[in-house]
């Protein structure tokens, strides 16, 4: 993502967690990492948060997180050891846990780890001996090598957590990624989200998504991959994995959403997925 998606993404979790009660997850570093003018930005923003739109992306945004932390945590206790954050970006999941014996890798092209390490010393967040910095580009088939350099062991199983990205690469290239998580070990598992094929939504939620992407285009971040999410699953599974879940608005609705009286809902536009080697 360029450095303005990344940062909105940021912002949004840090919204989320000055705005909305209850939260659906808590994030105390989220505006500690955004540095002074960062979090400058946020407090001018907290004008137009109680616009629909800027609820519905938070609550899209911290309800993946949720989802995917709270899936890693079932990976944990089930004996997975190494977590993989895959365009790791300002998030800030390696820096709130303690030394639980996991081994973490924090993925991101060049220029974003040197940001990502530069916002963490000045924000005085220290890292854990465990989290590896493992830069990769998507679109061009880097992952295995960096992951291999930084330590990553094939032969053990690892949970990959992937939001926020697939929308802005090309077919081949996601499937490169997830080609190379169903050659890990068993029990490796990844989530991801996605964008549903536009035929497939609503008059209204194809608008919206029409909009949003002529203005990620105007930034130079044009969306490129969008997914049925039927094929997707049927290809995951021509691919080895053995189960293949997709998330979709009405189960984070249950899970995450019931107790919330704003109307704050999960959107159709975008899904989750998890898929277990």
């Amino acid at each position: 993502m360029t450095k303005n998606s990344t940062f909105a993404v940021a912002a949004l979790r840090a919204l989320h967690q000055l705005m909305d009660e209850p939260r659906i997850f808590d994030d105390p570093l989220a505006l500690r990492i955004l540095g002074e003018a960062g979090r400058a930005e946020v407090l001018r923003m907290q004008a137009q948060a109680a616009d629909p739109l800027s609820k519905a992306l938070r609550t899209a945004l911290a309800v993946r997180s949720r989802f995917a932390e709270d899936e890693w945590a079932g990976a944990w206790q089930r004996g997975v050891r190494q977590h993989v954050l895959l365009g790791a970006g300002l998030d800030t999941w390696a820096y709130r846990q303690p030394d639980i014996g996991s081994r973490i890798f924090e993925v991101d092209l060049p220029g974003a780890q040197q940001a990502k390490r530069a916002a963490l010393r000045a924000a005085g967040i220290e890292a854990s001996e465990t989290v590896r910095y493992v830069t990769a580009d998507f679109e061009q088939d880097q992952l295995d090598a960096g992951l291999a350099h930084a330590g990553f062991d094939r032969a053990a199983p690892a949970f990959f957590s992937w939001l926020g990205v697939t929308p802005y690469l090309e077919d081949a290239a996601v499937f490169r990624t997830l080609d190379f998580v169903s050659r890990c070990a068993p029990g490796s598992a990844v989530v991801f989200d996605y964008i549903v094929e536009p035929s497939l939504l609503a008059p209204l939620e194809r608008m919206g998504l029409e909009m949003l992407g002529a203005k990620l285009a105007e930034e130079g971040e044009p969306l490129k991959t969008f997914f049925d999410p039927v094929r997707l699953e049927e290809r995951l599974r021509q691919r080895g994995y053995r189960t293949v879940a997709n998330i979709g608005p009405e189960q984070l609705a249950e899970r995450y959403l019931k107790h919330r009286a704003d109307g704050a809902q999960a959107g159709n536009v975008t899904r989750l997925m998890y898929a277990l080697v």
